[in-house]
């Protein structure tokens, strides 16, 4: 059983040492309050690290600083993402966060005297409070219809997904025109034939509309801070946007060719909802990530779907909390710059239910 310092159990167990993790972890620091962040890699800042090697923020080195520490960018320039991996290394050795790697989580259940156990491996950990810190990209999703693939035919998820020459040559297809998928298939096309598949037609805008980052326009009109229970906000949630070059650009300036969404499998042989159909080499699937919280087991905390309920990160069992989720307050919720928001709020109301009669 692993508790707190002098064999109490923690005030607060943070899982997940992303971003988000870092930022409650800083947070919780600032209200002297006992806690542990755990994370399944190797190394803080593992997941960062493993995406795609030319993977570059949508948002400057002026909206990628958590609280405490700025991110060590020129304002206007776009880092890359090993640079965001060492900016969270530095981040949990410079104030000390206490970070316990290899540690993945296998199950949560609800104390009877109101506290968690949360079992990882073997060992058992006892906290009064928890955070679920594990972000929105949890668990990559493939279509069922890739197995249809004939096994020559080269498949992988963007999340494996690390330079074109992972991929033989030949004609690609990448499913799933957002950010990770037109970014992919504008970096295979330098040196192959590509197409990209698109589902529903996404909003697209500049990266600098007339010259400034689209970040500076979101935050000077008050975008940024729209809530996810606004009317607006209501009808932005869930609702993808790519920043930078979208299909119609990636046509016209690399000659890319756009198809519709996919439809059926068969073989070499992929057939599109226009009808038309085409055989391919290779198919990188852009299709996002899916997220689970089937290890969570406090039923009054999740819907019929297994997923936690929250409202600004507050579940409705006491004491347990989401953070670093898509839109889980405003639209920068899952983002760099804009999670130390939600931190600060969550920290206020843990802080104020570990006091004596809190």
């Amino acid at each position: 059983m692993t508790t707190g310092s002098a064999g109490r159990e923690l005030d607060v167990l943070v899982i997940g040492g992303g971003q988000a993790g870092l930022a409650m972890g800083y947070q919780l620091a600032q209200r002297d309050l006992r806690f542990l962040i755990v994370d399944s890699g190797p190394d803080t800042g593992h997941v960062w690290r493993s995406r795609w090697d030319s993977l570059r923020l949508f948002t400057s080195g002026r909206y990628s600083n958590l609280p405490g520490l700025p991110f060590p960018a020129a304002a206007d320039t776009y880092p890359g993402k090993d640079q965001v991996a060492d900016y969270l290394r530095a981040y949990a050795a410079l104030f000390e966060l206490p970070v316990r790697l290899d540690t993945t989580v296998t199950s949560m259940t609800r104390e009877g005297g109101g506290g968690y156990l949360v079992k990882a491996g073997v060992d058992e950990l006892e906290a009064a409070q928890v955070v679920v810190a594990t972000g929105p990209f949890q668990t990559p999703f493939t279509p069922p219809t890739a197995a249809d693939l004939a096994p020559d035919v080269q498949q992988l998820h963007s999340a494996d997904y690390r330079r074109p020459e992972q991929l033989a040559p030949g004609r690609v297809l990448v499913v799933g025109a957002a950010n990770s998928g037109c970014q992919i298939a504008h970096e295979l096309s330098a040196t192959r034939t590509v197409e990209l598949s698109a589902g529903k037609r996404i909003p697209t805008v500049p990266q600098r509309p007339l010259g400034r980052d689209v970040w500076w326009w979101a935050s000077a009109v008050g975008l940024d801070r729209v809530t996810a229970d606004s009317r607006l906000g209501r009808r932005l949630a869930g609702r993808d946007q790519i920043v930078g070059a979208g299909p119609r650009q990636l046509a016209r300036r690399h000659g890319i060719g756009i198809r519709p969404r996919l439809d059926a499998v068969a073989g070499r042989r992929i057939t599109f909802a226009d009808a038309t159909h085409a055989e391919y080499d290779a198919v990188v699937w852009a299709t996002g990530f899916s997220t689970d919280d089937s290890w969570i087991d406090v039923p009054d905390a999740t819907d019929e779907r297994g997923r936690l309920r929250q409202s600004r990160g507050i579940t409705p069992s006491p004491g347990l909390y989401t953070l670093g989720r898509s839109w889980q307050h405003t639209r920068g919720s899952a983002l760099l710059g804009w999670v130390g928001n939600d931190a600060a709020f969550l920290a206020e109301q843990i802080a104020a239910r570990a006091r004596p009669g809190g």
